[in-house]
Parts: structure tokens; sequence; C-alpha cells
């Protein structure tokens, strides 16, 4: 079974986790097999992109698909919604709970991602769900206009652990390099203080920066284009892994210095 561990001290490598974001199956196909050959540690399908999204059987099948051909990677299911980022479907909160819960029950994913701005009621139900079938659970805060105070970054955090999630995450819009700063010391902070991994970046051309070096300061997975983005600011696959490997090399010299 996946773990999202959380490792305190010291520098450490965060997981990898590429997106896939075809709009339809076959798209999906083509794009998956580009992405397993790059050997992410993760795989995210963002639902939300994919046309068929009504449609149920289909998603079921899709998601099958994906599984069988993922070369053994773990897959997170992810509903981004309009209003943290994602794009724009038809499904009502209470449709996008049921298809999740299908997937779920299907047997073909390993983590589902719920944002924390998801209904009470459905967020509980989608937890217990997710309990039930041995299912990981991301809850997730997205910010697409500016950074909030170190306090509220830790505060988003503490909430998805208080409410059940196994993993925290927040993405945040910087407008200067002291955002960044701020998020990579909340990120410190917060994995100081939970017992939950924390997952954290800033998005767009500035925030690049914490997609790099946020494992350092606790972020326990960064995401990076496979094949397509996701989100602004996502960097190639093999460039990212370019710099972690720089990291490591460094800190291994460091402690045997």
């Amino acid at each position: 079974m996946l773990h999202i561990k959380k490792r305190k001290q010291g520098i450490h490598r965060p997981m990898v986790c590429t997106p896939l974001v075809g709009k339809t199956t076959e798209e999906l196909q083509v794009e998956l097999q580009k992405v397993v050959l790059k050997k992410p540690d993760l795989i995210e399908w963002r639902i939300d992109f994919f046309s068929a999204i009504g449609e149920t059987a289909t998603v079921i099948q899709t998601g099958a698909w994906i599984k069988a051909h993922a070369n053994g990677i773990p897959i997170l299911f992810t509903r981004r919604s309009i209003r943290e980022g994602g794009e724009a479907i038809e499904l009502s909160e209470e449709a996008v709970c049921a298809l999740y819960e299908a997937m779920m029950g299907a047997g073909d994913i390993d983590l589902i991602d719920i944002e924390l701005s998801c209904p009470e009621e459905l967020k509980t139900q989608l937890l217990t769900s997710a309990q039930k079938t041995g299912k990981q659970t991301i809850l997730s805060f997205h910010h697409f206009s500016e950074t909030p105070s170190e306090e509220a970054i830790i505060a988003k955090l503490k909430e998805a652990e208080l409410t059940g999630g196994d993993v925290g995450k927040v993405a945040v819009m910087p407008h200067s390099v002291a955002d960044v700063l701020t998020l990579i010391q909340a990120t410190q902070k917060a994995n100081e203080l939970l017992s939950i991994p924390v997952v954290t970046m800033s998005m767009g051309e500035v925030g690049a920066l914490s997609r790099l070096i946020g494992g350092a300061c606790g972020s326990a997975v960064t995401f990076a284009i496979g094949s397509d983005s996701s989100a602004p600011g996502q960097i190639p696959i093999e460039e990212l892994n370019q710099v972690l490997n720089v990291i490591d090399r460094s800190q291994s010299k460091k402690t045997t210095s």
C-alpha cells in the first residue's frame, strides 16, 4: 500500500507526481505512455479535464486501463473544482461525490483528493468511504489570487489534519519571492507541528522555486510535467529530477564531511 512518508529530519527528496489531463480516453492513453517512461512516484488523474466525466461507466473503464498500464505507479484521483482553479464541469457536488465513491469501489485508484471547501456532509461521506475502501486521502486548499499569511497556511494544513485527512495540501499564488518564502516557512513549521504529511507549493513562474526545494522544508510531494501541465509553474519532470539529484548529492557530501 502506498504511504506518503513524512521524514522530519534533514532534507529529503519529495515524491514526484505527474498529472494526466487528457480530454478523451485515447488522449489519456497516449499521455500515460509518455508519463510512465519518466517513472514518477505518483500519477494524478485530473478527472475535471475528462470530457466523459458524467459517464461513470466510461470513467471506471478508463481508470481500469490507466491502472493496468501505469507500471505499478500509484494513482491519485482528483476533481479540481472551478472555485479552486479546476475546469468547469456540469456535475453537481453530489454527483462528483458519487463518482468518487464509484471509483473507490472499483479499486483502480490509490488516493483521492478532497477539497477542504467541499460541503461538509459530502466531505465526511468521502472520508468515510475512503476509510472503508482503504484509500488514502489528500485534503487540499488552493488560492489562485494570493499567498495567505504564514499563520493562515498552517491553519489550513491543521484543518486537513483535524478533519481526518491522511495528507494536507496547500497551493497558493505568489506575487513576490517574499510570498514564496512565506509558503516555505509555513511548510517547515507545519511539518514540525502536524502528525500527517504536508504538501505545499507556490504556483506560477515566481513560485517554481518552491517545487524544487519544497522537500527541504517538509513538503512530501512535488508536482511536475510528465506530458502536459495541470497547474501554472509546473516544471518538466526531467528538469526537476536533475535539481533533486543535485540536492541529494550535496546533502550526501554534507553528512559525510
